[in-house]
C-alpha cells in the first residue's frame, strides 16, 4: 500500500476518535474500526476481533467483540498463551495460540492473533485482539501502524472508562440521598409496633401495583424511594399514643392523624423525589370518596402515588400480626380491599392490585416477619418461566424448602435482570444499581436462612455463615471495582454471581433438606 493510502486510513482512524468521544459502546467502536481496516489491503485481517481487559486478579475478560460471540454466549476463556500472564507487552505482538473453543472439546484450535496492548497512564490494562491467517508474517510497517492504533484505542478506552465512572458517581450521589430518605422512614417505623419488614413489603407491594397499572419507569422509581416515607410523621407522635397497645380513644386518634401533617412539614423541598415523598406522607390516608384525612381530598385530587401506597399499606397492615390484633388471611384482606373499591380506594388501583396479586403474594414470602418453617408449603400462583433466561431456574435447584426456593428464584431473577442490563449495554450505572439491589436482597435472604438454621439447630450453620459473609464481601469488592474499571467489573460480577449461586445451592443449601425430614 502506498503512503498516500495509508495516510488516508490514519486520518479515518483519527476521525473515529472524534466520533466516539461520548460513546462507551466498545462493540460499535470495534465495528467502525474493522470497516476502516478493510481498506488496508496489505494487512490481511480476518473480520473478527475482541477487546479483553484485566480484572484486579489478573484474569482477562472479553468486554467487546466484532464477528465473535459475546462473553455470555461464548465458551471461550481468555487464559491461553499470552493471556496466561497479567503482564501486558510494551508493544504489538503477533502470536500463534491454541485454545479449546468449548467445554469438553478435545481438539485445540490454532489461531494467529495480532495483539494490540492497551495502556492507561503507563499501566497495561489488556489487549485488542485481531485475527490473522495462520501463515501471516508481520512486517515493520504493519507493527508501526498497529502500535499507533493501540495508542488510539487506549485513549478511547480511557475516555469510555472515565464516562462510565462519572455515571456511577452520579448514581452514588442519588443513592446516598435516597438512602438518607429511606433511613428516615425506617426510623419512624422503629418507633411504632410495626417491623422494619413492613416497609419492605409495603414498598414492593406498591411497586407491583404500579407495574400492573403500567406506570412509567421513572414514576415507579420515585415510588420505590419515596414509599418508605409514608409514615415518617409518626416521629412526632408521643409514645403514649403511638405505642398504646389497645384501641385509641377519639382524642388519641385525632392526635395520631396529625402524623400526616407532620410528615408534610418534615418533607419540605421542590425536587421530584421530595415532592413524591411529601405527597405520599400527606395523602396516603385520604379516601377515594373524600372521607379520609387530613384534607378530605377525593378521587384524582389525591396524588396517584399516595393512592397506590394506600392500598399497599392497608393490605400489609391487615395481613400482619400485631400485639393488638391477629393477622387477617390473605383471602379476607383481599376481599375487603375489593369491597372498598370506589369508597376507600381508587377502583383502577384495586383492579391493578388484583392483577398484581401473584407478585404481591411472592413479596410476602420474600420479606417474612417470622422464622421460616422448613415444612411450610407455599400455595403461590405459578411463576411464568422467563424466556431465554441466562441463569435459568429449574427444579433440580430446589432444596425442598418452599420459602427458601422462592428466595432463590428471586435471586435468579435479579441475576437475569443484571444480564439483560449488561447484554443490552445499558451502562455501568445500571449495573451498579442492580448489584446494590442484589446485595441488599442477598442479606435479607442470608439472615432469614441463618435464623431458620439457628432455630432448628442446623449443624452446618457456621459454615453457611462463613460462606454468606464471604459472598457479601465479594459483592462489596465488585461494587468498588465498578469505580476503577466498570468495563471489566460488570462482566466479572455477572459470571461470578451465576456460578457462585448455582454451586452454593447444589452443594450447601441442598443439605438443608435434612430440616424437612427432622
Amino acid at each position: 500500500m502506498n503512503e498516500e493510502a495509508l495516510q488516508s486510513i490514519r486520518k479515518r482512524v483519527f476521525e473515529l476518535t472524534v466520533s466516539s468521544a461520548t460513546s462507551s459502546d466498545l462493540d460499535v467502536l470495534l465495528e467502525r474500526l474493522f470497516v476502516i481496516l478493510r481498506d488496508y489491503h496489505d494487512l490481511p485481517l480476518e473480520p473478527r476481533g475482541a477487546m479483553v481487559l484485566l480484572n484486579p486478579r489478573g484474569r482477562y475478560f472479553q468486554v467487546a467483540q466484532f464477528g465473535m460471540e459475546p462473553l455470555w454466549k461464548s465458551q471461550l476463556r481468555w487464559d491461553f498463551g499470552v493471556f496466561a500472564s497479567a503482564v501486558i507487552a510494551p508493544g504489538c505482538l503477533v502470536e500463534t495460540v491454541s485454545f479449546h473453543p468449548g467445554v469438553g472439546d478435545e481438539q485445540a484450535l490454532q489461531q494467529r492473533l495480532f495483539l494490540l496492548p492497551l495502556c492507561i497512564d503507563g499501566q497495561g490494562i489488556g489487549y485488542t485482539t485481531m485475527f490473522v491467517p495462520l501463515d501471516y508474517q508481520s512486517s515493520p510497517s504493519h507493527l508501526d501502524f498497529m502500535n499507533e492504533l493501540a495508542y488510539v484505542l487506549s485513549s478511547l478506552i480511557h475516555r469510555a472508562l472515565t464516562n462510565e465512572t462519572l455515571r456511577i458517581r452520579e448514581l452514588e450521589l442519588e443513592e446516598a440521598r435516597a438512602d438518607a430518605i429511606r433511613n428516615l422512614g425506617v426510623a419512624s417505623e422503629y418507633r411504632d409496633n410495626e417491623t422494619g419488614w413492613h416497609i419492605m413489603r409495603m414498598t414492593n407491594f406498591a411497586q407491583a401495583i404500579a407495574k400492573a397499572m403500567g406506570l412509567p419507569a421513572d414514576q415507579r422509581e420515585l415510588l420505590y424511594v419515596a414509599a418508605p416515607m409514608h409514615d415518617v410523621g409518626k416521629i412526632g407522635i408521643a409514645d403514649a399514643v403511638l405505642l398504646k397497645p389497645g384501641k385509641l380513644t377519639d382524642d388519641e386518634f385525632e392526635i395520631m392523624k396529625t402524623h400526616t401533617n407532620i410528615g408534610v412539614s418534615i418533607l419540605m423541598g421542590n425536587d421530584a423525589l421530595i415532592a413524591a415523598a411529601r405527597d405520599i406522607a400527606g395523602s396516603h390516608h385520604e379516601r377515594w370518596d373524600g372521607t379520609g384525612y387530613p384534607q378530605g381530598l377525593a378521587g384524582e385530587q389525591i396524588p396517584i402515588l399516595a393512592r397506590i401506597c394506600s392500598v399497599a399499606d392497608v393490605f400489609d397492615a391487615l395481613t400482619s400480626k400485631r400485639p393488638y390484633k391477629k393477622a387477617w388471611t390473605v383471602e379476607d384482606a383481599t376481599a375487603w380491599i375489593i369491597s372498598e373499591s370506589g369508597k376507600h380506594f381508587d377502583p383502577a388501583i384495586v383492579d391493578a392490585f388484583k392483577l398484581a396479586m401473584p407478585e404481591i403474594l411472592r413479596v410476602r414470602e420474600l420479606y417474612r416477619d417470622d422464622i421460616i418453617d422448613p415444612k411450610h408449603v407455599l400455595m403461590l400462583p405459578p411463576v411464568e418461566p422467563r424466556e431465554n433466561a441466562w441463569a435459568p431456574w429449574n427444579e433440580s435447584l430446589s432444596v425442598g424448602i418452599d420459602v427458601i426456593d422462592e428466595h432463590h428464584r428471586y435471586l435468579f431473577d435479579l441475576i437475569n435482570d443484571l444480564y439483560e442490563v449488561v447484554s443490552n449495554k445499558l451502562g455501568a450505572r445500571e449495573v451498579a444499581r442492580l448489584v446494590k439491589a442484589l446485595d441488599a436482597y442477598a442479606k435479607v435472604h442470608f439472615r432469614a436462612e441463618e435464623l431458620m438454621m439457628t432455630h432448628y439447630g442446623y449443624e452446618g450453620l457456621n459454615r453457611q455463615e462463613h460462606q454468606h459473609h464471604a459472598f457479601e464481601a465479594k459483592i462489596c469488592e465488585f461494587y468498588e471495582e465498578l469505580h476503577a474499571n466498570p468495563l471489566v467489573a460488570q462482566f466479572d460480577v455477572l459470571t461470578y454471581l451465576r456460578d457462585w449461586l448455582v454451586k452454593h445451592i447444589l452443594i450447601e443449601d441442598a443439605q438443608l433438606r435434612s430440616l424437612v425430614t427432622a
